[in-house]
């Protein structure tokens, strides 16, 4: 924790923001964000930017925040063991390993458009793997410092989902390998896509 950080965090537990319950629930729905202290009307939630494959071009959507009760209610066992608990499927059983139709993949938690077809290729790791996203705005990245190593966790922009990790031993242009597990994906064909 860097010192501003800290200093923010002792300015607002003196302030007694910690203690506001309304606080504690943002990570919830828009509909359960706190109300202003001021205006008592309900916060507007968050939006971010993000590249639309349909729309070919960028959008504002709402970061999406659910329960983790929710999320189980939406995805299967897997799914959620891997998106929202930073799992990994085993090698060479995801679905999309093998796919060749063109289109786009997108994140199986919240639709957004994560990498295209044109982008994967064969790394023989035993995961989907691609050399670049549809657009460096709809992925993220953070440190992992589980299992005893240092690597790069790849997550969907919108809504945290883990999707896999990043190594720099991928093909040119961009030296990347991008390699995500298949049970965080969906995926459209190109019917769907247009593209």
């Amino acid at each position: 924790m860097g010192r501003g950080e800290f200093l923010r965090n002792i300015l607002l537990l003196a302030g007694g923001a910690f203690l506001d319950p309304g606080i504690l629930r943002c990570r919830g729905h828009a509909a359960d964000l706190p109300a202003d202290r001021t205006s008592g009307k309900p916060r507007e939630a968050e939006k971010i930017k993000i590249y639309s494959a349909a729309q070919e071009g960028y959008v504002m959507e709402e970061k999406v925040h659910k329960t983790e009760k929710e999320w189980k209610d939406q995805l299967t066992p897997e799914q959620f063991q891997i998106t929202r608990k930073k799992g990994t499927e085993r090698p060479y059983t995801g679905k999309y390993l093998n796919n060749k139709e063109k289109g786009v993949y997108q994140c199986v938690c919240c639709g957004t458009d994560l990498f295209r077809s044109e982008t994967k290729y064969d790394s023989r790791t035993g995961w989907p793997s691609f050399y670049t996203p549809i657009d460096e705005v709809n992925v993220r990245t953070e440190t992992d410092r589980s299992w005893f190593m240092k690597r790069v966790e790849v997550l969907c922009s919108r809504c945290d989902a883990h999707l896999g990790h990043v190594f720099e031993d991928g093909p040119k242009p961009t030296g990347l390998r991008y390699c995500i597990n298949s049970a965080a994906l969906s995926f459209a064909g190109k019917e769907k896509t247009g593209k």
